[in-house]
């Protein structure tokens, strides 16, 4: 039987642009507390984190006067480095999740691999609107400083929908649902899951 320690991890940044701070524990239960400043962000982010049963906070300050782009990116490189940091050697791990979630007209598959290999594929038609005050195409600006920081593989795909904020809800609790199982212990595996011995 594996020895599981707890896997907890922290991540503070400070730029010119934004203050952010990640506490970020793996095995937890859904609890969020969060605030960006951004409220559909933050609600976004609140998704995440209960459907992948992680508790964690995250807060940031940003160059809100200037848009939200910094603020999201940074929340993203934040939070890919506290997953990563918190997985620690992955030994004993799923790796792979996946997840397809439908909210109302929308339908959202999304697949993570935690492979240590950066990579994102988002085929989202998200339409150039306001997300209350988050610019639509900050999902995936989203996506890729999250993927990229972990680093994994992460695809994304829409398979219905027209309305951006359930397309957007759709993704963000596919993302949830599908690294709930990437980072869920595998009963008989006591090693790291891969030919390679590391990932």
């Amino acid at each position: 039987m594996m020895n599981i320690e707890e896997r907890i991890a922290q991540v503070d940044r400070e730029t010119a642009e934004t203050s952010v701070h990640v506490s970020l524990h793996l095995d937890g239960t859904g609890k969020a507390e969060v605030e960006t400043g951004i409220g559909f962000f933050d609600h976004m982010l609140s998704h995440v984190i209960r459907h992948a049963l992680f508790d964690a906070v995250v807060q940031a300050r940003g160059d809100l006067g200037v848009d939200a782009h910094h603020t999201v990116e940074d929340v993203g490189i934040c939070m890919g480095q506290a997953l990563q940091r918190a997985l620690g050697d992955k030994r004993g791990i799923e790796r792979y999740g996946h997840a397809i979630v439908p909210m109302d007209d929308a339908l959202v598959m999304v697949a993570v691999d935690l492979s240590g290999r950066a990579y994102l594929h988002c085929d989202l038609q998200l339409p150039p609107v306001m997300l209350g005050q988050m610019p639509a195409e900050l999902v995936q600006e989203f996506l890729r400083a999250f993927a990229f920081n972990v680093p994994m593989n992460l695809h994304v795909r829409q398979l219905a929908g027209e309305n951006a904020h359930h397309i957007a809800e759709a993704t963000f609790k596919a993302l949830g649902r599908a690294l709930a199982d990437a980072v869920r212990y595998r009963s008989r595996e006591t090693g790291v899951p891969s030919t390679k011995g590391v990932l």
